[in-house]
């Protein structure tokens, strides 16, 4: 008989934990005078004592490793429990929020994907912004553990690769993932306090510096306007892209810095190759706005940069409207945003390791059809690349597109047109933000979308943040007889 009690003490402590955290926002509104401060008041004692309780239930399975199957239904459990939960405040702390807003607002805040139903943040109360922040930075820490712990364990999307960098968690997971989760959180905290402060120093204030660096360093990319980074035009761009891409660098390299070991962070192939596909994008684009448009280059490599920069690492700010750029730079924009950061960071999407995976494969295969009788391994770095890695990138990418094709025609299904479905479908299952075209309001938020839209987005950015295979593999009978 399969055991959930492991899986539920994880998840009754974290639902506990997030229960904690409301009292940052419950805090925020009483200092502020906010008579909303008794709605996080509210929510705090509902979800702590609910994952107390749970916890408690669950505590006789304490010393039980977790097994492969119990690793699944825990990393998926935690980002269905988490959201749930976290949306109590918007329920009742925001007018004419829904449960379908809410839980797509806390969706859409764990999974660090950064798209929105809500308007009016620029009247919310502070509590209500900043939980919206905490919730991506929790999301972003969260799937940082989840990539360098648990995925290399159940092999998903190639991960196993990663298994040769010393992080090898099977049979001891627990306290191993105590260990790590430990070097992690200090790395994180210090980015997002770095982050926090050069925003001070660029002009915002202390609020809005806190929020940010929050959503920054999380990729998230919810703001505390409905302008985005509209408002922060200049400094803060150049700022914000310094920081979006050192969170989307993978973090395993931080914490070797942190030992003395800077070497494998600048000899990263992941490293080189997002680094120059950056400076690609920004470059063609660049060019592209100087030649078409009446821009000039000063305004042009700012906001490209900002921009680019934003989708390709997931986060999602927008300081203008990139649809006006022409059908080439947003092409671009999708495409990179397709591809997304380092694999073991906050960054969404395939990630660049799988696309240098996919190349090789590919350089390797036409090697072969070349030299039939060779024998020709798939190498990364100088070093091979098993065939059970080389397959796992090839399902994952595989699995990637068709659920993108297959939730922008539901999308459209529901009555949305034809660019918004696309975009929400990309957004929501590579976990981006922006959303474009008709339907879409004026701040981009997408509170006129139908119901079922907005309950299909929220499934998809569920698989896209967990990477698909870890959802689907629990819909699979066979799995659980294993």
């Amino acid at each position: 008989m399969f055991d959930v009690r492991p899986v539920g003490y994880v998840i009754g402590l974290l639902v506990a934990v997030l229960g904690a955290a409301m009292l940052l926002p419950m805090l925020a509104d009483l200092a502020r005078g906010d008579p909303h401060w008794l709605v996080f008041l509210e929510c705090a004692i509902i979800t702590g004592l609910s994952g107390g309780l749970i916890a408690l239930a669950c505590s006789n399975s304490l010393g039980r490793g977790l097994t492969i199957q119990q690793s699944f239904l825990l990393t998926t459990g935690v980002w269905v429990a988490l959201p749930a939960f976290g949306a109590l405040p918007f329920m009742l702390g925001v007018p004419g929020a829904s449960f379908t807003d809410a839980v797509f607002e806390a969706m859409s805040g764990m999974t660090t994907t950064g798209a929105t139903v809500f308007v009016g943040l620029d009247d919310m109360p502070a509590g209500t912004l900043l939980w919206r922040g905490l919730l991506q930075w929790l999301g972003g820490l969260g799937i940082v553990i989840v990539a360098l712990i648990f995925l290399p364990v159940m092999k998903v999307g190639g991960m196993q690769y990663f298994r040769s960098e010393g992080f090898d968690t099977l049979g001891k997971i627990l306290p191993r993932a105590l260990d790590i989760s430990s070097a992690l959180i200090q790395v994180y905290v210090a980015l997002t306090l770095a982050c926090m402060v050069v925003y001070v120093m660029v002009g915002m204030s202390t609020f809005d510096a806190l929020v940010h660096a929050l959503t920054t360093i999380a990729t998230g990319g919810f703001s505390t306007y409905d302008a985005s980074f509209g408002r922060f035009i200049g400094p803060a761009e150049y700022a914000s892209s310094v920081f979006m891409i050192l969170a989307t660098l993978p973090f395993i390299r931080y914490v070797q810095v942190l030992n003395g070991t800077a070497m494998p962070l600048f000899r990263d192939l992941q490293v080189r190759a997002y680094l120059r596909w950056i400076g690609y994008a920004i470059g063609v684009t660049v060019i592209y706005r100087i030649a078409v448009e009446d821009v000039g280059l000063a305004e042009a490599l700012r906001e490209s940069t900002f921009n680019i920069i934003s989708i390709f690492s997931g986060t999602g700010y927008g300081s203008t409207d990139v649809t006006q750029w022409g059908a080439f730079p947003f092409v671009v924009l999708i495409v990179v945003g397709m591809i997304g950061g380092c694999t073991s960071s906050t960054g969404c999407s395939v990630k660049v390791f799988r696309y240098l995976v996919l190349i090789e494969g590919i350089r390797a295969q036409l090697r072969r059809i070349q030299s039939p009788n060779r024998v020709i391994p798939v190498r990364l770095g100088g070093q091979a690349v098993g065939e059970d890695v080389v397959n796992s990138v090839i399902v994952l990418f595989t699995c990637f597109i068709l659920t993108f094709g297959l939730t922008a025609v539901g999308l459209s299904m529901t009555g949305l047109p034809t660019l918004p479905a696309i975009t929400a479908a990309w957004t929501a299952v590579f976990n981006i933000g922006p959303v474009f075209g008709a339907g879409v309001g004026p701040t981009g938020a997408m509170d006129a979308f139908p119901t079922a839209a907005k309950w299909l987005m929220i499934f998809a950015m569920l698989l896209g943040r967990l990477e698909l295979l870890t959802v689907f593999v629990l819909f699979l009978p066979r799995f659980w007889r294993g």
